[in-house]
């Protein structure tokens, strides 16, 4: 369930297995599995088409022998039957089940009811997020995470005023550690956005049904032509009531991605228990449902591996790659331990309890990679 790289990745990865048995893919948008990285950059910007986005032309997808039942989400499932309904009434069963429908965009009261308010989490919010911002001049991204400051970069590189307002004192700390979060915001001043960081978004504001501003805590009054939510996200487990699956901070899986007999999930949606870690992690990224499908497909096979990875992400904002291996966290200690951060190129190291627990590279994806090494030990041994 679900037709993004995840499920995609796991229909190949059966293929590649000489699995010949019939494979159905269902999935909520029309499109067919695409690239979602690209949205808040490439196709907000304009440099790409969202045709570009996708994964597979449709030839190759033809020549996996996968059913692609698109525009047909999923409302539920029985997981002890292995049996999924469909919001057109079809009833599927299987012998497997792998679940994969990521994320919802959590949203702020009142935004469906004004124009002009955005969320990014599909092609078509980009793509009616670009028709927008090509028609005005002001912006409000509420939400410093990872997703809002690459809405707030595009939106800058495109000449608009930017506001990047949200609850944390720097860009992406929570994410990151105040280190690099100073280092981020300080990156987003120098480039024009303005920034309205600890004060918590209080209320939209609109006329004649149109979105007019942001209304901070503080009583501060943000104007905006445009406002796009970047508040956080939740795993899309609605459909999920019900089926008899364990449901946490996402559907909890063993160390193989295993919720059930003959039911897996992959992606955002997985919290599953890392084996090395000695707890449960979910994590948000395309580099993890990718690898995590690869596991998934094993094990459906009979192969009984457990999911051991390293974590990487990435983000690019302006001319600024950052490379993330591992789990760095807010309560870490943080340590530049090549170049430096006052010349736009340094490598951070994470450590809790002396223990290395994540690697960052600022414009040095190289050196990030070869300190990576030091990981191995944390994420391979409880």
């Amino acid at each position: 369930m679900g037709a993004a790289a995840g499920g995609l990745a796991v229909a190949e990865a059966l293929r590649r297995k000489d699995y010949r048995g019939r494979l159905i893919v269902v999935g909520a948008e029309r499109h067919p599995p695409y690239d979602r990285p690209p949205l808040s950059k490439q196709v907000l910007a304009g440099v790409w088409e969202g045709e570009r986005t996708h994964l597979r032309s449709q030839d190759d997808l033809a020549k996996l022998g996968v059913e692609f039942l698109l525009g047909d989400p999923a409302t539920g499932l029985d997981a002890t039957a292995r049996e999924v309904r469909t919001a057109s009434g079809r009833v599927l069963r299987a012998q497997t089940v792998v679940l994969a429908t990521g994320l919802a965009a959590l949203r702020l009261p009142g935004q469906d009811d004004l124009t002009g308010v955005h969320v990014l989490r599909t092609l078509d919010d980009a793509l009616a997020l670009r028709r927008n911002l090509t028609a005005i001049d002001r912006l409000v991204v509420v939400g410093e995470g990872v997703l809002g400051a690459e809405i707030a970069a595009t939106a800058r590189g495109m000449g608009l005023d930017v506001t990047l307002a949200g609850l944390g004192h720097t860009v992406m700390a929570d994410q990151l550690g105040d280190l690099v979060g100073r280092t981020l915001t300080l990156l987003h001043a120098d480039r024009g956005v303005r920034l309205r960081l600890g004060i918590a978004a209080q209320a939209l504001t609109g006329a004649d049904g149109r979105v007019t501003g942001v209304r901070l805590a503080s009583g501060e009054w943000l104007p905006a032509e445009a406002v796009v939510v970047a508040v956080g996200s939740r795993p899309d487990l609605g459909w999920l009531d019900g089926s008899g699956l364990a449901l946490g901070d996402g559907v909890e899986c063993d160390s193989h991605c295993r919720a059930a007999e003959g039911v897996y999930a992959v992606g955002d949606m997985a919290s599953w228990h890392h084996e090395g870690l000695g707890r449960r992690l979910r994590l948000e990224n395309r580099t993890n449902a990718v690898e995590q499908a690869q596991i998934v497909a094993a094990n459906i096979l009979g192969e009984n591996r457990p999911y051991v990875p390293i974590p990487y992400f990435w983000t690019d904002q302006y001319d600024v790659k950052i490379q993330v291996h591992g789990v760095p966290t807010r309560d870490a200690q943080v340590d530049v331990i090549e170049g430096a951060p006052e010349e736009s190129r340094f490598v951070a190291r994470y450590s809790v309890g002396g223990q290395v627990t994540g690697v960052l590279g600022w414009n040095m994806a190289k050196a990030a990679r070869l300190h990576r090494q030091n990981l191995i030990g944390t994420f391979t041994s409880a």
